[in-house]
Formats: C-alpha cells, structure tokens, sequence
C-alpha cells in the first residue's frame, strides 16, 4: 500500500475544507437567488390581476373614486385583453359601465373602463378589453401565458387575487390587498354553472376561495402558466359530489374553470395569448 507525501495530504485537506467553505457561502446565496426569482414571478404574475369595479360616484373625492368590488380579471396579452368568469359581470346586464382598477408606479390606482368582448355562460367565461390600452401608458401591468395541456390531480398551483382593503367602503386611491392561495388540485368534477345549461367540468382546489377572488387566475406551479380560473367557494346543485371528491375534511374545497374554454373562446373571436414555450421556443397550441 502506498500513501501520498504528507505536503500532499495537507494540500488536499486544506482544498477540500476551502471547498466546505465554498458551498456553505454559495447555498445560502443560491437559496436567495431562486427565493428572488420567485417573488420576482408572483410580482410580474400579480401585476396582471385587476379588481372589477363599478364607480358609485360621478366625481372622485380626496380618497379617489367610491367603487363597488365584483371580483378579478387578468391580462393575457399587451393589447389589453382580459379573462374573466362571466358571473362577475352579470351586475353589468342593465347597462351599467364595468371598469377594471390597475396600478401605476409611483402613482395612486386608477380606473380603466372595459368592453365586454365575449361572455360563454355555460362555462362561465369572458373576454374583456381595456378601452385605454394601459401597456401603451405609465401603468404597472404585466400579462399571463396560458396553459395549453389541461391541469392533473395532484398537481401544484397557485391562485392570486387582489381586493379592497375595506369592501364595504373601497376607494381607487386606497391600496389593494393581495391574496396568494397556493394548493393542490383535487379532482375533475361535472356541474350545472348556469340554469338551463349543459353540465360541464371544473376542477377541486385543495383550499377554500373566499369572497371576491372569482375570476382570479389559477397558475401551474411548474409552468407559472394559468391553467384556470376561480369560480368561487361552492359549486353550484352539487354539494354531495363536493364532499365526495374531496379527500380531505374540513372547509368545502373551491373550484376553478379549466383555462381550456377560456382559450376556445379566444380562438373563436381571434384574440391572441401567450403560450407556454416548448423547447423548440415555440408556443403551445
């Protein structure tokens, strides 16, 4: 058996305590790096959310605008196009003007009206533009790609939200509080969402969705790409197979509309999205 001069052993013990060190100052750094680039996604993805309102004043007073909150909508392109639930607009059938509230750097919210472009109610989806495109002006705003490969149990995802500090009494120059659920999903359930219409499919959450988060957008934890929308805390005529398919006790799971009707309805009324890069670069369809 031969061994190494001990000038050698020396060397290579003091390379690998100095490589010991190395990685105990890189671990801590790396942690960061990948903590940064996850709060730098929820920050990009949360500047796409927008709270729909409706103004109740003709004119703002020191507080901005007194607005009535429905629920949320998310950009999916720079031309100002949004996805939403159709339920949230249905205050709006009478002719009132739905708005959306979007941030500006260094600046108070401001409110944006919308058009409603298209609305599928036996799937509780809708389009809206901006009528003031806010990725042409001095506004805080980012959009979402959408998920082209529907959703499966067990998968990780991430639904956010924004709403009124105080909902009873919201003002468009009060900050908004942000809402990150994370979860899992449950299971593809079958549900009557409008009266008189056809059945069709959501999925469960793991976690309950609380008032005002419906239309907020359910993003895949591996893609950071929306793979729904929220629908709200309880399904509609379908509590039993609520409690069956949910594998856990306690609070009612929520339920959210698969990002695919949502994309079938874009495609009808040719409004482009952003897809999900495959490795070639080229987008999902």
């Amino acid at each position: 058996m031969s061994f190494a001069p001990t000038h050698h052993r020396k060397a290579a013990i003091v390379a690998l305590g100095a490589l010991a060190a190395l990685v105990c100052v890189l671990s801590p750094i790396a942690a960061r790096q990948t903590k940064s680039q996850t709060n730098s996604r929820n920050d990009s993805a949360i500047s796409s959310v927008c709270p729909v309102v409706y103004p109740d004043d003709q004119t703002p007073a020191s507080r901005g605008y007194h607005y009535t909150f429905f629920g949320n909508a998310f950009f999916i392109n720079d031309e100002g196009y949004l996805l939403t639930v159709a339920h949230v607009l249905e205050t709006f059938r009478d002719g009132g003007q739905p708005y959306i509230l979007v941030n500006r750097p260094n600046s108070p919210p401001k409110l944006l009206q919308v058009t409603v472009i298209a609305k599928d109610l036996q799937h509780d989806v809708a389009i809206l533009r901006a009528t003031t495109n806010p990725f042409a002006g001095k506004y805080r705003v980012a959009s979402l790609p959408l998920a082209a490969d529907p959703v499966v149990r067990g998968q990780s995802v991430l639904a956010l939200s924004l709403h009124p500090q105080k909902l009873q009494n919201a003002y468009s120059f009060d900050s908004t509080r942000e809402d990150s659920s994370p979860g899992t999903v449950l299971s593809y359930e079958s549900t009557q969402l409008e009266k008189s219409a056809p059945a069709t499919d959501v999925f469960l959450l793991s976690h309950p969705v609380v008032k005002g988060q419906s239309g907020s957008p359910v993003i895949a934890g591996d893609s950071h790409a929306v793979v729904g929308l929220v629908e709200g805390l309880w399904l509609r005529g379908t509590p039993v197979s609520i409690a069956k398919s949910s594998a856990q006790s306690g609070p009612t799971p929520g339920a959210a509309i698969p990002i695919q009707y949502a994309i079938a309805l874009l495609k009808e009324h040719n409004v482009s999205w952003r897809g999900v890069k495959n490795d070639d670069g080229r987008s999902k369809e």
